[in-house]
């Protein structure tokens, strides 16, 4: 293959998929590892690519290496959080078992839960506080504790969480995509977050719509295996798809 024609399919792999890895490149290219990381250094130069660590995305992907503080997060988007999270909390019903995942929209979501038959188990240790001071049975995993994010991780927060079933549950997202789904920068978190909706029925992504088709380090959960709560939409693409609950 002609080193215009393999640089031309890169690009066009890389716009239909959003994003791709150089090992992904390397197979259906049949080229060399170095052949590869040479070509995106090239396309990223003329800005038809963004270069990212193991592979590239689509120019109009916004990537995420690292997770903004809860204190950056809390004053962005503040109205639309609050819809989101009001129509979250409307749709959990007495005695349900529910997960809240560590985030600011999820915290927002306790203002509005009145019932006291529902538990919860949640590794935000400010969203266990506030609901622990409402008068909910809350239980939190044990673990590493992630300061910027307020939550708990690692390999002993989601061995614990083994032993959970639960009807219904919330998470955030860094970035959310048609193609790659859910992510979010940190692997310690995605592993929380994809081991709790693995224990769970209802899954629902709760998130303003300024996470749409952007995309973070570490996927958890493909696209079409959880519903979306969100406001405004502007992307079109997203309009039509069927997971999608705009509020």
């Amino acid at each position: 293959m002609l080193t215009d024609e393999r640089l031309n399919r890169i690009v066009s792999i890389i716009e239909d998929k959003h994003s791709v890895t150089v090992q992904e490149l390397m197979k259906t290219l049949d080229a060399s590892e170095s052949t590869i990381r040479r070509d995106l250094n090239s396309l990223d130069a003329e800005k038809k690519i963004k270069r990212v660590f193991g592979g590239a995305v689509a120019v109009d992907v916004v990537f995420h290496s690292k997770d903004d503080s809860v204190l950056i997060r809390k004053q962005q988007n503040i109205e639309d959080k609050m819809k989101i999270a009001q129509y979250a909390a409307s749709i959990i019903q007495p005695d349900d078992f529910v997960y809240l995942d560590a985030g600011t929209t999820t915290e927002l979501m306790i203002d509005f839960i009145t019932d006291k038959s529902i538990t919860f188990v949640t590794n935000g240790f400010s969203l266990a506080k506030k609901l622990s001071q409402a008068g909910f049975l809350t239980y939190m995993p044990g673990g590493e504790v992630k300061y910027p994010t307020e939550a708990i991780v690692g390999e002993e927060a989601v061995e614990s969480l083994s032993k959970y079933n639960f009807t219904i549950g919330f998470w955030g997202t860094n970035g959310i995509d048609l193609n790659n789904g859910f992510s979010t920068p940190d692997v310690k978190e995605a592993l929380i977050k994809k081991a709790s909706m693995k224990r769970t029925e209802r899954r629902y992504i709760v998130s303003d719509s300024s996470k749409f088709s952007e995309l973070s380090c570490v996927n958890f959960c493909s696209f079409d295996n959880a519903v979306v709560i969100t406001t405004n939409l502007k992307d079109k693409k997203y309009k039509q798809c069927k997971n999608i609950t705009e509020v």
